[in-house]
């Protein structure tokens, strides 16, 4: 989504002439859920989409028909016999789409301010207007900005929003989906996660590649200059060269930041293990076999390290899919990633199986086992 919101603000800045649509609200099955965006350019091509299909045919024609004089409406499309027959979409859903037409010349402040909610990172809400009488006021169409905070910033009709719109808007710490309320969606872009790669070998290049796509912002780390680079981590934020138990040490986790480990070797793997377990990330993963994670846990279990902070570590990272190439593993991996984030934690099933318990339970049978002392006789 974040380029879809760079390319818009370009295309402002370049006084190019082109319409903003976005899917606003869906009911039913639809090819497409609310957030969805594209612009249409005068020339007919786009960036974005709304589903594919003769509906985005149509938002095209309609977007292309109001870019001269028209001015912004809500489109409403029902899949059934007139929309949707030629590509398989009848299934009674509904789709109401948002088109805003953006002209040189015009009042493109609105654009400016999303262009720096995106660039903040720290997520933002746009509220637009669907149902004018719901809402106490405003016309159909009226786009507002909320930072991360709740706190109004800006309307698209230079008009205050109503009470209600204030009212139902639901903070993005809490990660909420889009929604409607009384005649208003409400579309939150969440911050962004950091996601801190540990080892830039192979997988951890694959690893960035992939969830750089599904917008988290990569940071790698590694000893090793020559596998640390812009060149082979290109969509990376920030890349940290040097010893990884002192960086791990003097960089800054928080609850959007998410690490995973895929070191060399086993000994890499420990100690950045023993830097981050207990750091409050949202999320830590480790590669590697079950008996190498095993051991790892037991070293660190002797550092201090509490059974607590590494029950929560997913280790081996990764939904299991049978993962053999390192295409797949990253897979895998991105895939957790996504899940966790997006669901808050991995549904029942798709985590692996605890190895604390297993060493929990080695311990347990271990005291059963070793003969005590004798007691002394009175």
């Amino acid at each position: 989504m974040e380029a879809i919101f760079n390319e818009l603000v370009r295309a402002v800045h370049a006084g190019r002439r082109f319409v903003d649509t976005a899917l606003i609200e869906t009911r039913g099955s639809t090819p497409q859920k609310a957030g969805a965006r594209m612009l249409v350019f005068e020339d007919g091509t786009q960036q974005g989409t709304l589903g594919g299909g003769c509906i985005e045919a149509e938002v095209r024609r309609r977007a292309l028909g109001i870019l001269n004089e028209g001015s912004r409406e809500i489109l409403t499309f029902q899949l059934d016999n007139d929309y949707g027959w030629d590509d398989g979409l009848i299934c009674g859903g509904r789709m109401q789409m948002l088109v805003d037409p953006v002209r040189p010349g015009e009042d493109n402040t609105y654009f400016d301010k999303l262009n720096e909610l995106v660039q903040s990172r720290r997520g933002f809400t746009e509220s637009i207007l669907i149902n004018p009488d719901k809402a106490g006021g405003g016309l159909a169409g009226d786009r507002q900005l909320w930072d991360d905070q709740g706190r109004f910033q800006i309307s698209r009709t230079g008009e205050l929003p109503s009470t209600t719109v204030q009212r139902e808007l639901r903070s993005v710490a809490d990660r909420p989906r889009p929604y409607l309320a009384d005649g208003v969606s409400y579309l939150p872009q969440l911050e962004r996660c950091r996601l801190i790669i540990v080892g830039c070998g192979h997988v951890g290049q694959s690893v960035a590649k992939l969830a750089s796509q599904v917008e988290f912002d990569i940071w790698g780390v590694d000893d090793r200059e020559e596998y640390c680079s812009h060149e082979r981590f290109p969509e990376a934020q920030q890349l940290i060269v040097g010893d990884i138990k002192q960086t791990l040490q003097d960089l800054e986790i928080d609850a959007n930041t998410y690490c995973i480990i895929v070191t060399r070797g086993h000994h890499h793997d420990e100690e950045a293990l023993f830097h981050l377990a207990d750091r409050g990330a949202r999320y830590v993963g480790m590669i590697g076999s079950r008996r190498k994670i095993k051991l790892i846990f037991e070293d660190l279990l002797r550092e201090g390290i509490s059974r607590e902070a590494l029950a929560d570590v997913y280790a081996p990272l990764g939904i299991d899919i049978g993962s053999q190439t390192v295409p797949e593993i990253s897979v895998s991996i991105v895939a957790e990633l996504v899940a966790h984030r997006n669901l808050g934690a991995l549904p029942t099933g798709y985590r692996r199986g605890s190895l604390m318990d297993d060493i929990a339970h080695k311990a347990n049978r271990s005291v059963t086992e070793t003969p005590g002392e004798a007691t002394p006789q009175a």
